[in-house]
């Protein structure tokens, strides 16, 4: 269990939904304002951001080691990238504000230690880090030891990896600690999402777990409720047509909002472990098969498979008696459709 603004996430708690606002303010603050807002509306408990400057998170350089290819911000430097993603450290603090009267936790993921010093003195109640700075461990150091909640993403570590981090952040003495599976493809493939992980990660590290998806629509974060997922992230854009380099994985509000339900539903679904009759289905008992005199039998006659039934409704003998009932006698005229009883039956009541 960790705990976030008082609010504890964990298995037998609300699913913890974080909307990830990315880059989608377009370096417009009103329309990061309008990103909270919507979030909120469309039910999220939590926003985040993410802290970081060109100039902390590479270096400006036009050499091969710095373009991007194969996702969708093909053949842009690092740099170009991240100097329209990154939102601005002079915004952080009013949209904190703006977060909170709305009832909203925000919190975001630092990328060098200079974002952590930032973030605490902003008294965030919570960090997030990503799947490329989860193998920086002097980073993780540092983040654990503000005592604070850590959210990890995992996206492309090996099992090895995640317990080197999980190690070094422990040893620094945090253990407020969440794992997220993460495949960090942008868009993500369902079939590469493997969220059968995500039990195992538990069992393996001790953690609450959930899942950061990149996938489209709401499919992989049910799955991974239904398998133990407390926490769920999503891109969150006010819309798609806007530019922005994370618009075309990003959730609208209308989406993000049928997510939300339907997580609540699942979430609702797995119940406990329950046998027996639920309240909804007291009325459905009457239609159970029980036996039912299914001919007229005079008094005396034998009872055979003729003239007993098993079937719908549910009024007469249970079904476990049918060997038991037949070969006996009638103890009295019977009319077709009688619910069988033991004081129709001759011998020793049961």
């Amino acid at each position: 269990m960790i705990e976030i603004n008082g609010r504890q996430i964990g298995r037998g708690q609300p699913v913890y939904i974080v909307a990830e606002m990315s880059a989608n303010h377009g370096h417009d603050f009103e329309q990061a304002v309008r990103v909270i807002a919507a979030a909120k509306e469309a039910g999220a408990d939590a926003i985040k951001v993410q802290t970081y400057t060109p100039d902390t998170m590479t270096i400006d350089s036009d050499q091969d080691h710095f373009k991007i290819r194969g996702t969708l911000w093909d053949k842009r430097t690092l740099y170009d990238l991240y100097t329209e993603a990154y939102t601005p450290w002079e915004w952080q603090p009013r949209l904190q504000k703006i977060a909170d009267d709305l009832g909203l936790d925000f919190f975001s993921t630092p990328f060098d230690f200079s974002a952590v010093d930032f973030l605490e003195s902003m008294k965030v109640p919570a960090y997030k880090v990503a799947s490329f700075e989860s193998i920086d461990l002097p980073l993780l150091q540092k983040i654990a030891r503000t005592q604070k909640p850590i959210i990890m993403s995992t996206g492309m570590m090996s099992l090895a990896e995640i317990e080197e981090g999980v190690c070094a952040m422990r040893e620094a003495g945090n253990h407020q600690l969440a794992l997220l599976k993460c495949t960090s493809a942008y868009p993500a493939p369902p079939e590469e999402m493997n969220l059968r992980t995500i039990p195992h990660l538990a069992e393996t590290f001790h953690v609450e777990t959930g899942v950061s998806d990149h996938t489209f629509g709401s499919v992989v974060p049910v799955a991974a409720v239904a398998l133990g997922a407390s926490i769920i992230e999503k891109h969150f854009t006010i819309s798609r047509s806007l530019p922005g380099p994370d618009s075309a994985f990003s959730m609208e509000p209308h989406e993000f909002q049928q997510m939300v339900a339907a997580v609540r539903t699942a979430e609702e679904a797995l119940g406990s472990v329950h046998y027996g009759v639920t309240a909804h289905e007291i009325a459905s008992t009457a239609f159970r098969r029980s036996l039912f005199v299914t001919r007229d039998i005079r008094t005396g006659e034998v009872f055979t498979a003729e003239n007993v039934r098993s079937i719908r409704p549910g009024n007469g003998l249970h079904t476990r008696h049918w060997n038991e009932i037949i070969g006996r006698r009638a103890r009295k005229h019977i009319k077709r459709g009688t619910p069988l009883s033991w004081e129709l039956v001759e011998g020793p009541e049961e």
